[in-house]
C-alpha cells in the first residue's frame, strides 16, 4: 500500500521573547439566570436556570511587533475549559495573513440577544459559522478564508472523502452612518457506500446592513443557500425529520436542503452602561421530496 500526502505547512513564528511582546489580558465571567418555560404536546415544563455560560472567557491579545500579532482565548463550555481562539496574524503590507482558529468570515454579530449564552439571534436569522481552524487573507475590508471542512456523514455511517477546504469570503463597505456587507461560502465532499458515491455540495449567500443614528441603531440581514448546515448553524426542530439545514440520503439519492432566513435588531443607547434592544429572527429549510418546511422564530 502506498500513501501519498501533500502537506502545506503554515506557521506563524514570533522571533522575539515573550517578555518583549505586549500582552493585554482580558476576561469576563458570564452567568445565566432565566426562568424557562417549554411547551410540548405532552404538557408544559418550567425550569430555573442558574449556570456559568459557555461564553465566559479569559484570553489575551499579543503584539510582538508592528507586523506580528496573536490572540488566545479559553471559554467555559459545560464548566470545563475549552479553546475558543488561538491564532497568529502577519501584516505584510498589502494585506494580512491569519493562521489558526477564530471566527470565520461567515459570522455577523448584529444583535445583543442575551438568552441562550448571548445567542445574538444567530442560527435564527443572522449567519453564524463559529470559530474554526483556517488560513485567512484580509485585503482592506475583504476577507477570504480556507476553513476546516465538515464532511458530515448525515447519520449514514458512510465513508467521506474531502478534496478541498470550505471557502468563505466577506466584503464590508462603510460610509457615514451605514455599513453594508455581503458574504458567501462553498463546500463540497463525497460520501461513498459500496460502489455508490454521493456528492454533497453546500453554498450560502448573505447580505447585511447596519444603520447607526447616533444613540439609535438598526441592523438587518438575510441569507439563502443549499445544505447550509455544513457552512452555518441553524436551529431548526426538524419537524419533517431533517433538521438544521443538512442534506439527507434516501436510497441512491441525495436530498438537498434549501434554506433561507432573515433577522433584524433595533435599539437605543441610553448611556455608556445601558442599551435597550428589540429583535426578530426567522429561518426555514425545505428538503427535496418531503412535504412541509422546518421553521424557527425568535424574538
Amino acid at each position: 500500500m502506498r500513501i501519498t500526502a501533500i502537506v502545506l505547512g503554515l506557521l506563524t513564528v514570533f522571533s522575539v521573547s515573550a517578555l518583549a511582546a505586549d500582552w493585554a489580558f482580558y476576561g469576563s465571567a458570564r452567568v445565566a439566570m432565566f426562568q424557562i418555560e417549554t411547551d410540548t404536546p405532552g404538557g408544559d415544563t418550567h425550569n430555573f436556570d442558574l449556570s456559568l455560560q459557555s461564553n465566559a472567557r479569559i484570553g489575551a491579545t499579543v503584539t510582538a511587533s508592528d507586523t506580528l500579532s496573536a490572540n488566545f482565548e479559553y471559554g467555559a463550555s459545560g464548566g470545563n475549559a475549552n479553546l475558543r481562539k488561538l491564532y497568529g496574524e502577519w501584516n505584510f503590507g498589502a494585506g494580512k495573513l491569519l493562521v489558526g482558529q477564530t471566527y470565520s468570515p461567515l459570522n455577523w454579530f448584529y444583535s445583543n440577544q442575551v438568552f441562550d449564552a448571548d445567542n445574538d439571534l444567530n442560527a435564527q436569522g443572522f449567519i453564524y459559522s463559529g470559530r474554526e481552524p483556517m488560513v485567512k487573507l484580509t485585503f482592506g475590508t475583504f476577507q477570504i478564508a480556507l476553513v476546516e471542512p465538515d464532511p458530515d456523514d448525515l447519520g449514514t455511517g458512510f465513508t467521506s472523502e474531502v478534496r478541498m477546504p470550505a471557502i468563505e469570503a466577506c466584503y464590508t463597505w462603510a460610509h457615514d452612518f451605514i455599513t453594508l456587507e455581503a458574504a458567501g461560502g462553498y463546500h463540497s465532499y463525497e460520501l461513498s457506500n459500496g460502489g455508490i458515491t454521493y456528492d454533497i455540495d453546500s453554498h450560502v449567500f448573505a447580505v447585511g446592513a447596519m444603520f447607526n443614528f447616533g444613540a439609535a441603531f438598526f441592523n438587518t440581514a438575510a441569507f439563502t443557500g443549499r445544505n447550509v448546515g455544513n457552512l452555518i448553524g441553524l436551529s431548526l426542530d426538524g419537524d419533517n425529520g431533517y433538521d438544521d439545514g443538512f442534506a439527507a440520503i434516501s436510497g441512491t439519492q441525495v436530498l438537498d436542503n434549501d434554506s433561507m432566513g432573515y433577522a433584524f435588531a433595533a435599539g437605543y443607547k441610553l448611556n455608556d452602561i445601558f442599551t435597550c434592544e428589540a429583535g426578530y429572527g426567522y429561518a426555514q429549510s425545505d428538503i427535496d421530496t418531503v412535504a412541509g418546511d422546518d421553521e424557527v422564530q425568535d424574538y
